[in-house]
Order: C-alpha cells, then structure tokens, then sequence
C-alpha cells in the first residue's frame, strides 16, 4: 500500500480490482461474497450492466456544468425523488455528509427567519450523521468528535428511542427548531426503535412548528424494505437526507424538503459545484429505475425477514444462553448483537472470501445487496453463524 494516502483507515489486507453483481474480485482473482456493499451503497451489486451503461453513455455526452445553467437530468431525478418520498424540492450533493449539512443549514435559516437567535437542533446520542465540523458536532459518538474540538454550537443530544428524553430538553428552551434523527441507527448497532417512535416525533415537531429532519443516508433507497425508511411509520419528514445507495457507487447526495423547509433556502444561500451534476444524476436515474422495475423495496423486505428467521434458528442455543442477545433491523439492514466484543469476525469472515462488519464492537452488521439469492443468503448465514459459534466457544 502507498504510503502516500493519509493514514485514515485501518484497512483490511485485500485489494479489489473488479466486481461483477454481488461478488468482488481481489488482485489474485479470489472471489469473495460482499455482505457489506460498500456499507449500503451498491444495492444492485457491482458493475450493473444498466448502471454501467447509463453511466458510460452520459460520460460520453456531458459530464458536468454548472448549476448555472439548467440540468434536464437533475430535474428528472428531482421529479422521480419527489414522487417516492411525497415531498416538494430536492438540493443535490455529493455525499451524505453534505447532505446533512444542506439540512442543517435549513432548519438554521428556518430558525433565523422566525427570529430565533441561536437556532437548536435537538439530535440522538450514538448518532451518526457525517465528519464535517457540524455533522460530527451532531453525531452523538464522542469518539469521532474527540480531537477536533471546538464543536460547533447548536445541537442538544438526547437518547435515542426516548421521546421523554426529547420532551424534557425541548421544554423551556425557546431556540429548539427541529429534530434530527435517524430511523435506524446503522453506526450505533442498528438501534431500531417501533414504528411508534417516528410517529411520536412527527406529531410532537407538528405541535410545537419544530423541522423533523430523517436521515436516511445509510436507510433510504429501498434498503430497509420501504423507499424510506421513515414510510415504515407512514410519516413524512420536512426534511430527509440521502446518499449511499442513491447512485449504486457512483458519489451523489440529495436533501429533499417539504412545506416551508422545502422553500427556506434561495438563491445564494447554499450550493455545490459538483452537486446534481448530470454523470451523477444519470446514474441515480438508472440506479431508481432497475429499483422500481424489479420491486427490489418488497425484494428487500422478504429476504431481510429470511435473514433474521434464519439467524435466530442457527443461533438459537446462544440466543437462549443470552450469548446472542439480539436480531434487530429492518429489510437488507441486519445487525447481530453479541455478548462481547466481536470485531476479530471480520478478519475471520474476510479469510472465507465473506465481507462483512461490526458496529458498536458487539454488533454484527450486515447489508447485503438487494439482489442477493437465497443460495447467496444461505452461504452468509452459515458463514456468519459458525464465526459466531466459534467465538463464543473460543
């Protein structure tokens, strides 16, 4: 490896160099199965044949202009977001971070404009919403804030799946303008609260004129067996963010508003040189499109419940000994809590040509790609359900 690249990653021993659906390629040919996608971003797998060609054909056209100037791509993409998710306007970016920030920086202005000096979101401790200064002031993990102090002002944590918790620090405090949270918490183990919690959060944010703000970067786009995962609750967010699974690989962020939100930012108060540009735009269309004409949202419901049914019955003895405490996620978005620590598995599934992660250092995580088999399924769950077994034996 260059020793030229910023030590930022703790990075596995495999280098990839071609993928072909839900299969990776390493320098050596070895094949292995991707359980992870690129943590949520290649749901249709690698190298999609549609993706690659809309990608190939708009590279040959247009790449880039400026959003000075109209782009017919983006507006269709805008269109066809705004259909699924029923919301009104669209601001396109390049990563989730950016997105995040794009919604922030409404519900500031929203504030401002209803003359709220020090415009306060309330958010959710072991969050995680991005590594810029405010998204990272935002995330409720001290570990990725530690060092980069100063924080940036304007953000009240609370615990997540606690509506009392969100109550209790909205009450006598006049600054709180929105509430942003995700629906499952995928860096902070899969947290995943009923369906009751986003409900709560809708009706309190309606009550008292606050911007529920979702962030579905690592739970949009059909990965939990919905569009959104937010529609899993039936509620529509002001704001919902998303990324990762947007473009299939190809690096795309969009902010999606509704009502005021939707109108609050203008001309002038926010924009991205790369954001929407039509490359980008035309791999999101293609990425949709495959999506709705295979109905991968119900793919992903049906083979995430076979998932976690599966697990629970290869588990079974450590989940009644309390070794396996929990199963928990929702469509293609599984997580496995252990007893301990258990980040050694990924090294261990890495030597059986199977990619997968831990989060939270007891959690399992597991985001295969909305086209996986069953025959794919069934080899994860026995790879990951012997490692398992073994490490708890060790």
């Amino acid at each position: 490896m260059s020793n030229h690249i910023m030590n930022t990653y703790g990075r596995l021993p495999v280098s990839f160099v071609r993928g072909e659906g839900c299969y990776l390629y390493d320098k050596q040919d070895n094949r292995y199965l991707d359980a992870l996608t690129g943590i949520a971003v290649c749901g249709l797998g690698h190298a999609h044949p549609e993706v690659s060609k809309a990608i190939c054909g708009q590279a040959a056209t247009l790449m880039h202009t400026s959003n000075l100037y109209g782009i017919p791509n983006q507006e269709k993409l805008a269109d066809k977001l705004c259909e699924l998710a029923a919301m009104d306007r669209v601001f396109f970016c390049n990563s989730g971070a950016e997105a995040n920030e794009a919604a922030i920086k409404i519900a500031r202005r929203y504030g401002h404009n209803r003359g709220i000096a020090l415009p306060t979101i309330i958010v959710a401790n072991k969050s995680f919403h991005g590594r810029t200064l405010s998204t990272l002031s935002a995330t409720g993990n001290s570990k990725i804030q530690d060092g980069f102090e100063p924080l940036v002002p304007g953000f009240v944590h609370v615990d997540f799946n606690d509506m009392d918790a969100i109550k209790s620090a909205c009450k006598d405090n006049d600054q709180i303008v929105a509430i942003m949270v995700e629906p499952i918490q995928g860096e902070g183990g899969l947290a995943t609260p009923p369906e009751s919690y986003l409900q709560e959060i809708r009706a309190f944010c309606d009550a008292s004129d606050y911007l529920m703000i979702l962030d579905e970067i690592q739970t949009g786009v059909c990965r939990t067996g919905k569009w959104f995962a937010g529609q899993h609750s039936n509620i529509i967010p002001d704001v919902m963010t998303l990324a990762k699974g947007l473009g299939n690989g190809f690096p795309i962020g969009a902010c999606v508003a509704k009502g005021t939100a939707a109108e609050t930012l203008t001309p002038g108060t926010h924009g991205s040189t790369f954001g929407g540009t039509p490359l980008a735009c035309a791999a999101a269309l293609a990425t949709l499109d495959v999506m709705e004409k295979n109905r991968l949202d119900q793919a992903a419901a049906d083979l995430g419940q076979y998932f976690r049914q599966q697990f629970r019955a290869s588990l079974s003895d450590l989940i009644a000994q309390n070794k396996v405490t929990d199963i928990r996620g929702r469509g293609l978005m599984i997580g496995i809590e252990l007893d301990r620590s258990c980040t050694e598995l990924v090294k261990q599934a890495l030597d059986k040509k199977l990619l997968i992660n831990v989060t939270a250092d007891k959690v399992v995580r597991l985001l295969p790609a909305l086209i996986t088999t069953r025959e794919q399924a069934d080899e994860i769950i026995s790879i990951v359900s012997e490692l398992i077994t073994d490490l708890v034996h060790s």
